[in-house]
């Protein structure tokens, strides 16, 4: 295992689509799941896991929301979720675990992201909670079907928001500072790497990657339902007319080109021997300093074993979930 950022010129790019990742690649007799695969991006992974023979499942809190989006694809089964809740997590969890199957791939892809402050049952706060602890729990309770599947992968949809604030261990939940809707997202997406970089340690001994990823830009999705239309229109993102601008070299992607790295992060043979790795249009990420302006690249406070370490007792203590 290695966690050098080196970009390795996979030979895909910042325009590859999710279904050019895949080409070639036979997932027949794999089991995947897919979180937040009812729309966006991750309802573009589980099409193309799909459609390469893996057996898709797609976890979802909104079932009527999710039944329709996956109507065009029977085959993938519909499952109950929510990742704010602690006991729905071990319920989903238990009944695939019942099944006695392997599980192949993980795409830890559901989010929410510059929300108003809400919290959970338990008081955390809800991007935190979501994104990360949510992610965190489920990955502990299926981790006998990761490990029985041999060369598993977990993918943790991270975010070129880390940028934004590496994760405040004094106070993740908001209970002291004030609640800033970026600095949340930011930290819960610096955790995703973070987990990311600290399960890879710990799964070497039973062949169970996992890998973060920065997806790009893609206005063309639920997620961006909290930006108000003046700071979408200030992102650049937009035309005068309000339309989506596509240019992939300046991270502004289509749904098919951002679920790209998920899926290259879930099924290449590149990254053998790289669990750990933070990666962004279908490669390994550069790593950048904190100071930097750079559109791209990891900063230091994604890739601190230190702070995954800290992250991971954190994360033991606020969900009583522990990888045995």
């Amino acid at each position: 295992m290695t966690t050098q950022q080196t970009p390795i010129g996979s030979g895909f790019g910042a325009a590859s689509t999710a279904e050019e990742v895949i080409r070639g690649i036979d997932l027949a007799g794999k089991t995947a799941i897919v979180t937040g695969g009812y729309s966006g991006i991750g309802l573009e992974a589980a099409r193309v896991f799909l459609a390469a023979g893996a057996e898709v499942i797609v976890p979802a809190r909104d079932q009527q929301k999710a039944r329709a989006a996956l109507a065009p694809f029977p085959a993938i089964k519909l499952e109950t979720l929510d990742l704010m809740d602690p006991m729905s997590i071990d319920a989903f969890a238990a009944r695939f675990l019942a099944s006695g199957r392997p599980l192949h791939i993980l795409l830890n892809n559901a989010a929410v992201m510059m929300n108003p402050l809400t919290r959970d049952s338990r008081g955390y706060e809800s991007q935190f909670s979501t994104n990360h602890l949510g992610h965190f729990q489920l990955t502990a309770r299926l981790w006998p079907a990761l490990k029985k599947a041999h060369k598993a992968r977990v993918i943790a949809v991270s975010s070129r928001g880390h940028v934004f604030s590496p994760v405040d261990f004094d106070d993740p939940n908001f209970e002291r500072r004030a609640y800033d809707p970026r600095i949340s997202y930011g930290q819960s997406k610096t955790a995703n790497a973070l987990f990311a970089l600290k399960l890879a340690r710990i799964g070497l001994p039973y062949d169970v990657s996992a890998f973060s990823l920065h997806p790009g830009g893609i206005l063309a999705t639920n997620l961006v339902r909290h930006l108000p239309p003046e700071a979408i229109k200030a992102s650049g993102y937009v035309d005068e007319e309000g339309n989506f601008i596509i240019d992939p070299e300046r991270n502004m992607k289509t749904i098919e080109q951002g679920a790209a790295t998920s899926v290259w992060c879930a099924t290449s043979p590149m990254l053998e021997g790289k669990g750990g790795v933070y990666c962004e249009n279908c490669d390994l990420s550069s790593a950048r300093p904190a100071d930097s302006t750079d559109l791209l690249g990891v900063r230091p406070w994604a890739m601190d074993p230190i702070a995954a370490d800290r992250l991971w007792t954190l994360s033991e203590q606020l969900t009583g979930a522990h990888f045995k």
